[in-house]
């Protein structure tokens, strides 16, 4: 059977949460899909295990741990249906979840993106988000965390982008993305922040994110990532992407607020620095200032898309 949506699904040791979000997407109300899982080399032994469970899935197996920017690129090269989900292997998601992604796209045509309410597993009334959000001083945020839901954001309304652990997407505008060399997502990211950075040249292009209240997932939060991992590409990834991104126009007072940002993220790692995680997380802070000047070589920015970043962040 055709189908008009790619469900890709990035794996790496998720044996004991990938079956859950696999079940979960057999219940779904609307059904013209194909889910393929990339699995990054897990050595827990779970894919053949899974494969026989599920055998409508399609795999595509990583020959050596790429980390889940590539192995998202592999998924997106690999398919080609006009719509694209991006879904952690950590959720579980409602019966609802593809109809109410993909309906609103196509009942609101001049957008290009829509993104999920995603809720905190172990705590399903509180909110992971409701769309994700960029500062001037480079920390990327997400709408509504931490906050009990009281249906607070419980209309469809634009966000500045979605968090690619639950999201959908029109092919043809991530087609617009993929830069010179054939990637959606930037390899030099490898993974943690590689959404904010889609989001960021997707806003610079003109594209537009709807957040829709009815596509509802449980996530288990870092379940399959986290710790040392996290703190150091974020520590990295934060500096790679402000410097990427920000127009020269916003430095004035944009680049006060980010120095302060990355002194503040480096005082409360120095603090801690006995913890693996906060030693991560200044080595990442490193790396990301001795990526400046290859950031700076590559840096374009023009104009218009200057502008519409601009118009976005001064909100």
């Amino acid at each position: 059977m055709s189908h008009s949506i790619d469900i890709l699904i990035p794996n790496y040791n998720g044996a004991s949460l990938l079956a859950a979000c696999l079940e979960s997407l057999r219940h779904q109300t609307r059904r013209d899909f194909l889910i393929t899982v990339i699995d990054d080399a897990s050595p827990d032994g779970s894919v053949p295990a899974l494969q026989a469970a599920y055998p409508e899935v399609n795999w595509l197996i990583q020959p050596e741990n790429q980390g889940f920017v590539a192995a998202v690129n592999r998924g997106f090269q690999a398919t080609s249906a006009p719509w694209v989900i991006l879904l952690n292997n950590d959720t579980e998601v409602e019966p609802n979840f593809v109809a109410a992604l993909i309906d609103t796209l196509e009942r609101f045509p001049t957008y290009d993106f829509a993104a999920a309410k995603m809720l905190l597993y172990n705590q399903p009334d509180h909110l992971h988000t409701t769309g994700d959000g960029y500062n001037w001083d480079g920390v990327p945020w997400s709408r509504g965390v931490w906050q009990v839901d009281r249906g607070q954001y419980d209309a469809i309304s634009e966000v500045f982008g979605p968090c690619a652990g639950a999201a959908a997407y029109k092919r043809t505008s991530l087609q617009q993305l993929v830069n010179q060399h054939g990637h959606l997502l930037d390899p030099l990211l490898v993974m943690y922040c590689e959404d904010v950075d889609l989001n960021l040249r997707a806003r610079r292009a003109g594209m537009r994110t709807l957040f829709v209240p009815q596509a509802r997932v449980l996530h288990h939060l870092s379940a399959t990532g986290g710790g040392v991992r996290a703190s150091y590409y974020c520590g990295r990834n934060f500096i790679v992407l402000w410097l990427r991104h920000m127009p020269v126009q916003a430095w004035p007072y944009a680049l006060p607020a980010f120095l302060w940002s990355q002194l503040t993220i480096f005082g409360q790692a120095l603090r801690h620095w006995r913890g693996e995680a906060a030693r991560a997380r200044l080595r990442g802070q490193w790396a990301g200032l001795r990526l400046i000047p290859q950031i700076w070589r590559e840096r374009t920015l023009a104009t218009a898309e200057a502008q519409r970043l601009l118009a976005w962040l001064g909100r």
